[in-house]
């Protein structure tokens, strides 16, 4: 980056006659058609959308059985499979629909293992679990025991027959059958379990040639809690061979499956790139998941975590707004999806398992420091894997980092004042842009609940999106930038003038405005290089995107506007230095920007953890921060060009229009903000409630509980069901492991559909109060075989709970989540359904009072229990719901019928 700015503001202006500023009449003329501009802003936005499609929405051709051949995937067969389990409809662990969906992967297991090469040793296994418990330390699992009984998983591993070491070193490729209450799964996880079914069938053609064996695992209780993995790898006897974990899921429907998740240890990553034919995966999606900013979690962490292995994830992420919901059905499943991924796995498989460089130890158990080593790797355009490990990054990266500055404080220390000054100014202009793109963007994000029927009008139409906030956020961009460049334009005149001593002439009039133009587009380097410092200091992965984002149009600029330019004052910028400068930068990251707007819009289905907890306006907050984000770090060399174009008021008048239409489409319910595909997500709990003292249970309360974890009222669904609810935030309801702040009720004729014997029990046998007060607890969970139970923490010390003379959680090492440690339980039909908790009281416990502001003592244990029935009442709440609502499952979520009890500390 040379800084000829500097240069030329410290210097005398040229003369009229000068042949790169003479319009022919002695004069400079800077301005270029505003036709130019907008021409500029309308490609770049075309080619962010066509890199998109190309990268994301460009699948593979479905083979059939013949076209893929013995040894090749088939996404029609592969599809038989995803047909068979989605007519099963959901199936939850313990349902007896699971139980037909295990049975139909083994029979299909079996087959396989009937048609391998001769020379292939297929084994299955249908591996019963017993009782176990899960205790993870990150994610959403903190402060958590995951407690799971009678789960039933097919394995199947494939050796060569003659190599007997490949028995000690094998492969796991993993993923779930079972599915939430509220969905048949098309694409959670039934596409990933047949992709797995048909891999097998092709590795069991190639596997003679092997080096390692290959275990698919088929298991269950995922969506419980990652209950399926863990039992597998602390109690099948095969899981002390694995050397690599690959889990396949989905986070949507279809689409390209991608890597959001690899390593620790940077082989699997690095062999996938060389070999995968469609190659799809981002380090940036790793970022946030691991971030926490997407609050979800997959088997990986368990063959991470407790395993200590190395691999990779791979997760469906279209229709994100599907997931969990009715609407995860068969035919969003787009066609070449499963193709896609099964040609990449299968080639992976092929080159892993060929491959004499397996990790022989498991990479995080050894103790090996992997930071330096650690894969960063994205793909460009669906077509090239670019991998490089963190040690060469760091190289990379500083070299840049360090070059720019010394190019900058060259610059300076030759322009002097006036270009610091200019510097300094040029930055300010960057900042104002931000300031006021996100302020116009954001305010829109506080208005719309206060206009309109739904605060989250774009779920159903994401392009609306487009209008809502990034009109404002362009024309805030473009309001930050001109005020920048007004200042700019001000403190240039200023030096010129404090320099000629005398009245600007036209000519340096216009090289004012030439300068104020450069000293524009060259504070976009500031930008990408601040972002690129930031981001090396934390080892983001994530900064190969400042990095493209800055070298690339350092070295447009370098080469349009200073190697090829003879010494003379500045021109206008050319257009083929932006062309130059964007090409590279808009081909790697544009398709990965507007992925992710699509992903966080999916996930405003679902923002509301507790539901009524947040503010309306807060998911908005999140998707036209974001958008206005987007916009300012692309948009910052572009706007640029913007002042000397005059197509300021083209952009004011558009921005307007666009959002004015929008907004008008909107409000008149033109287009609605949600429909049958995406739709929002809404629970319906028949909940008994029972409050009494030592599991006295006196009148207990019954009632419909209507929620939603998609931000907005329930006025319009209540009044749809016509089942006399009532809304609001005295509706309030605690599920132990999430509250509803804001919901609606119905009492009326909700006696039907269960009885006083399906209401747990929760009771003291013991209570020694002596120098350590320790109290035993009998829980009698009825008709339930999942449960939620939540501890007071700040009364209980350690806790063990026992369950068929079996303990299931030792003592020590507990920890808590506001004053709280969860317990989940989920089992299959024979799972235990009594229990002996003993209670360890902290001997320094937190004292309350017998009365708190009249209300009674606060709870020592609190318990859900979950059936999943449809009472008479319930199953018409959710006949009568509109078509774009869908019941919304999680582990945390109850069934359609939920009991309630508690025992209070003075119990």
């Amino acid at each position: 980056m040379r800084n000829r700015s500097a240069n030329s503001s410290s210097s005398t202006p040229t003369s009229p006659s000068d042949e790169n500023l003479d319009d022919g009449r002695g004069r400079v003329n800077p301005k270029r058609s505003a036709r130019s501009w907008l021409a500029l802003f309308a490609l770049m936005a075309n080619c962010c959308w066509g890199v998109y499609h190309y990268q994301y929405e460009k699948l593979p051709l479905p083979l059939n059985a013949h076209d893929a051949g013995k040894r090749g995937f088939s996404e029609e067969l592969a599809m038989d499979h995803v047909r068979s389990l989605t007519q099963l409809g959901p199936h939850p662990v313990g349902s007896h629909a699971l139980d037909d969906a295990v049975q139909y992967v083994l029979e299909a297991a079996e087959k396989i293992k009937g048609t391998a090469h001769w020379e292939v040793d297929v084994q299955v296994d249908l591996f019963h679990a017993t009782s176990g418990a899960n205790h993870l330390f990150s994610g959403l699992f903190k402060g958590r025991t995951l407690v799971y009984a009678d789960l039933t998983h097919v394995v199947l591993r494939i050796l060569p027959k003659y190599l007997s070491e490949a028995e000690d070193n094998t492969i796991l490729v993993s993923s779930h059958i079972d599915t939430v209450f509220s969905t048949e799964g098309a694409g959670d996880c039934s596409s990933c379990i047949s992709v797995m079914l048909e891999l097998a069938r092709g590795i069991s053609q190639w596997a003679h040639g092997f080096k390692h064996g290959v275990i698919f695992l088929f298991n269950t209780g995922e969506e419980e809690g990652l209950n399926g993995a863990h039992s597998f790898i602390t109690q099948h006897p095969w899981s002390s061979t694995i050397r690599l974990a690959v889990d396949l899921e989905a986070m949507g429907i279809g689409g390209k499956s991608s890597v959001f998740q690899g390593g620790p240890h940077p082989w699997a990553i690095e062999n996938f790139a060389k070999v995968a034919k469609y190659p799809s995966a981002q380090i940036t999606a790793q970022d946030l998941f691991l971030s926490g900013v997407i609050k979800s979690a997959t088997d990986f962490q368990v063959y991470k975590e407790i395993a200590g292995l190395s691999g990779l994830d791979f997760a469906y992420s279209d229709a994100t707004a599907v997931y969990h919901t009715k609407n995860d059905k068969l035919k969003l499943l787009k066609p070449g999806s499963l193709q896609h991924l099964g040609e990449n796995m299968l080639a992976f498989l092929l080159q892993a398992a060929s491959s004499s460089e397996l990790p022989k130890n498991k990479a995080v158990e050894s103790g090996e420091d992997l930071s330096k080593e650690q894969a960063i790797f994205f793909d460009i355009l669906g077509t090239y894997m670019v991998v490089y490990r963190q040690r060469f990054a760091n190289m990379l990266y500083n070299s840049v980092i360090l070059q720019s500055i010394l190019i900058w404080i060259t610059s300076l220390v030759i322009g002097g004042y006036p270009a610091v000054g200019s510097l300094g100014l040029s930055f300010l202009s960057v900042l104002l842009m931000w300031i006021f793109s996100l302020g116009f963007s954001v305010l829109v994000a506080f208005l719309l609940p206060l206009i309109c029927s739904s605060p989250v009008p774009y779920i159903g139409s994401p392009w609306l999106v487009v209008g809502l906030f990034a009109a404002p956020a362009v024309l805030g961009a473009v309001t930050g930038q001109h005020v920048g460049h007004v200042i700019l334009s001000k403190y240039l005149w200023h030096v010129y003038s404090k320099r000629e001593k005398k009245q600007i002439s036209d000519v340096a009039a216009n090289l004012i405005k030439l300068e104020t133009e450069r000293w524009l587009f060259k504070a976009g380097f500031v930008q990408w290089l601040a972002i690129l410092i930031l981001g090396n200091f934390y080892k983001i992965g994530s900064s190969y995107i400042a990095f493209f984002w800055l070298v690339s149009p350092a070295f447009g600029y370098g080469l349009m506007e200073a190697t090829l330019t003879p010494m003379r004052s500045p021109k206008p910028l050319k257009t083929a230095t932006l062309l130059l400068g964007l090409t590279v930068p808009v081909l790697v990251t544009a398709g990965n920007f507007l992925r992710l707007v699509g992903t966080i819009i999916g996930i405003i289905v679902r923002f509301d953890r507790n539901p009524g907890a947040t503010p309306e306006w807060l998911g908005n907050l999140m998707v036209s921060a974001f958008v206005a984000v987007i916009v300012c770090l692309t948009m910052v060399y572009l706007l640029s060009y913007i002042h000397l174009s005059g197509a300021k008021r083209s952009v004011v008048f558009g921005s307007c229009a666009l959002f004015g239409l929008t907004l008008s489409a909107v409000l008149s319910g033109t287009v609605p903000p949600f429909n049958e595909d995406a739709a929002r997500a809404v629970n319906v709990v028949h909940v008994v409630e029972t409050a009494g003292r030592n599991s006295e249970n006196h009148d207990p309360t019954s009632y419909i509980s209507l929620f939603s974890a998609t931000p907005g009222s329930l006025m319009k669904e209540a009044e749809h069901t016509d089942e006399g609810f009532v809304c609001g935030k005295d509706k309030v309801a605690d599920f132990v492991t999430f509250a509803v702040n804001y919901g609606c009720w119905s009492t009326n004729n909700t006696k039907a559909g269960w009885s006083e014997s399906d209401i747990p029990e929760l009771h003291v046998e013991s209570d020694m109060k002596k120098d350590d007060r320790i109290t035993k607890v009998m829980i009698n969970t009825k008709v339930s075989t999942r449960w939620t139970l939540a501890i007071n923490m700040l009364k209980i010390e350690d806790f063990k709970l026992e369950g068929h003379s079996e303990v299931l959680i030792t003592t020590g090492n507990k920890t808590g989540v506001d004053g709280w440690h969860i317990i989940q339980f989920s089992g299959g039909k024979n799972a235990p359904k009594k229990f002996e908790l003993t209670l360890f009281w902290a001997k320094n416990s937190t004292e309350l009072n017998d009365k708190q502001d009249g209300k009674a003592q606060p709870h020592l244990l609190k318990l859900r229990t979950d059936v999943n029935r449809l009472t008479p009442k319930a199953e018409r709440v959710i006949q009568k719901l509109p078509s774009w609502c869908s019941p919304f499952g999680k582990s945390t979520s109850p069934f359609t019928l939920a009991f309630l009890t508690s025992l209070t500390v003075d119990f």
